[in-house]
């Protein structure tokens, strides 16, 4: 049986992960030998696309990509601005990777974008996009369960393309961790050719503008100094950039990337 990833913004919901996690063991043939991890998210989905570009990085780097399920829901229905009957979403899509992940999941904005280029085949699942307000536990359990006892081919699924997931374009917050600090979506490419370590950069996040060092890591500045610099995500050569202050944690006030830019939230632009 392959193993579950869940990426969603309603993992910080303990009930929740249960009844899902319940959904599926009713659904496998093996529920003894189930693996499931979960990964929260917000109702963003470039964060979402961001979180999963990272699971899918360290899991072909370091894992068994033949032996892994990725599930995200992410639906924040932004175009709706009217009640929807029956609750109606993104269409459901399943997607193999080149590696052999499987991923699956609403097809809502940015949720994929960033995985685009591992894609060998994209598929939609007709008819999980409406009909019931907890959709991961109701529907999207079953097939989660089918994925991870590899019985894809026994689904009703439909090709489709590719060009249906949107290319992202800017630059954006992709995550904050625990420490405060800001995961872009800018590469050490991006910056190539204009900045060199050593550098100042006047940054802007939301109405916040502030000036940053460009160096090598979190600890290439002076205690105190916001920074930008080649992070731990992303690609191991072309490492997405991160932003924050080397601060020391005994002392009373300490600034963090996020404090810095007035706790910016996932997904938010950013100008440099």
């Amino acid at each position: 049986m392959k193993k579950l990833i869940v990426v969603a913004d309603w993992v910080a919901d303990s009930l929740t992960c249960q009844e899902f996690r319940t959904a599926v063991e009713g659904f496998v043939q093996n529920p003894d030998k189930l693996v499931i991890s979960y990964v929260a998210s917000t109702p963003r989905t470039i964060h979402t696309g961001f979180l999963i570009n990272q699971i899918v990085e360290i899991e072909e780097r370091f894992g068994h990509p033949l032996q892994t399920v990725i599930f995200q829901n992410t639906d924040p229905r932004l175009a709706s601005h009217e009640r929807e009957i029956e609750a109606k979403g993104a269409p459901f899509f399943i997607i193999r990777l080149k590696s052999g992940i499987i991923l699956c999941g609403p097809n809502a904005g940015y949720d994929f974008s960033f995985i685009k280029s591992r894609i060998e085949e994209v598929f939609v699942y007709p008819g999980l996009d409406k009909g019931t307000q907890f959709r991961s536990r109701d529907l999207y359990a079953r097939v989660c369960s089918h994925l991870m006892d590899e019985l894809i081919d026994e689904l009703n699924l439909e090709e489709t393309s590719i060009g249906l997931i949107p290319t992202i374009k800017g630059f954006y917050i992709g995550h904050i961790d625990n420490f405060g600090n800001i995961k872009t979506t800018i590469t050490k490419e991006n910056l190539k050719g204009r900045y060199e370590f050593g550098d100042e950069l006047l940054v802007k996040i939301n109405k916040v503008q502030k000036k940053v060092k460009y160096v090598a890591s979190l600890f290439g500045g002076r205690v105190g100094q916001p920074v930008i610099y080649p992070g731990s995500s992303g690609e191991r050569d072309n490492p997405y950039l991160e932003i924050s202050v080397w601060r020391h944690f005994d002392q009373e006030d300490w600034v963090t990337g996020s404090k810095l830019f007035q706790d910016p939230l996932p997904g938010t632009a950013i100008e440099i």
